[in-house]
């Protein structure tokens, strides 16, 4: 049996994506912050054993891939993929859903990915979970692509600097000088895992401002809890890292101590400017390729038009890349033609 399909139609419209075995597709299951429910396990089960090959591959984005899938069983996988859609896309991130029976409508910016978060992580400042299906439908559905990776604190163990948009959760950490004993465990503990903007003197912990990134780790080391996070939730954003093949690049840090509400109006403004720099063709380009386009003056203005910063927010005033890409292609081939 024969069976024509525009797979890039099929891509864009239900992230179905081609298979080295002709007549074949793997389709992916979006799942922000890489967590959901234990029970959608065997609804992912039936549609790899049902319509796939019989395994389920846990992508580097924090999907579930099944491959396998015949072309003509698309329609049959979409309708099997309702417990997905309705129980996360609609339930848990609040998109409105027309139909959940027909599949995904559109391949959306990449699944967001997120470490543990504060739910589980001792280390985590912010709620990584509720803060990708919250943010999910910036990126879904959205013919735009955008790879936002959420960490929960500077470790950065979700790798948030090396994508597009990465968040990493910050707090102002609050200092208790009477609970203090001078014992130098946040000294050590800022000096090995962070910063080193701590030091004892005159009996007491004291620590460098301008050198803190927020990270907590001197409120895990300090056993008498002088050190304390602000409960309120901030976030440090790095823009334009990337994995690639010619010209990888980690992000630089272009915002910093803002809000929930200053990432959504962000995320608005820079899907517009990534619309704006494509003259409305939703062709795939890292976010750090379009920045060079523009230059980050003109990113700046843009992104930042209309959006209320809060108090303690810190915007980059420049951004200076670790290599220009245009400049590094030129030099490669150069060395080939010698």
């Amino acid at each position: 049996m024969s069976l024509d399909i525009d797979i890039i139609k099929a891509r864009a419209n239900g992230d179905y994506r081609l298979s080295k075995e002709r007549g074949e597709c793997m389709i992916s299951v979006r799942i922000p912050g890489g967590i959901m429910p234990a029970y959608l396990l065997s609804t992912a089960q039936h549609i790899a054993e049902t319509f796939g090959n019989g395994v389920i591959h846990l992508t580097t984005r924090q999907k579930l891939a099944m491959p396998g899938i015949k072309y003509q069983d698309i329609p049959a996988v979409n309708r099997a993929l309702e417990p997905f859609i309705k129980d996360i896309t609609v339930d848990l991130c609040g998109i409105d859903v027309e139909d959940t029976q027909a599949g995904y409508q559109s391949i959306g910016g990449r699944n967001i990915v997120a470490c543990q978060g504060s739910r589980i992580c001792q280390k985590a400042n912010t709620d990584t979970t509720g803060l990708a299906q919250r943010l999910e439908h910036h990126v879904y559905p959205q013919p735009y692509h955008l790879k936002i990776v959420l960490a929960g604190c500077p470790n950065d163990c979700a790798k948030a600097n090396m994508c597009d948009f990465g968040v990493l959760g910050v707090a102002k950490i609050e200092f208790n000088s009477d609970r203090c004993i001078g014992c130098g465990a946040c000294v050590k503990a800022c000096g090995h895992h962070a910063v080193d903007c701590l030091s004892i003197e005159n009996g007491k912990a004291v620590k460098e401002e301008s050198k803190c990134i927020g990270c907590g780790e001197c409120v895990l080391a300090c056993p008498t809890l002088a050190w304390q996070r602000n409960p309120k939730q901030l976030y440090m954003v790095k823009l334009g890292g990337r994995t690639s093949k010619k010209t990888p690049r980690v992000g630089k840090l272009f915002l910093n101590w803002v809000t929930e509400d200053v990432l959504h109006q962000v995320l608005n403004n820079l899907f517009e400017f990534e619309k704006e720099m494509l003259e409305g063709n939703p062709v795939y380009l890292h976010m750090g390729h379009l920045i060079d386009r523009s230059g980050y003056h003109a990113f700046k203005k843009r992104v930042l038009d209309g959006v209320e910063l809060n108090p303690e927010a810190m915007v980059a005033d420049r951004i200076y890349w670790a290599e220009d890409e245009y400049v590094a292609n030129m030099h490669v081939k150069a060395i080939a033609h010698q």
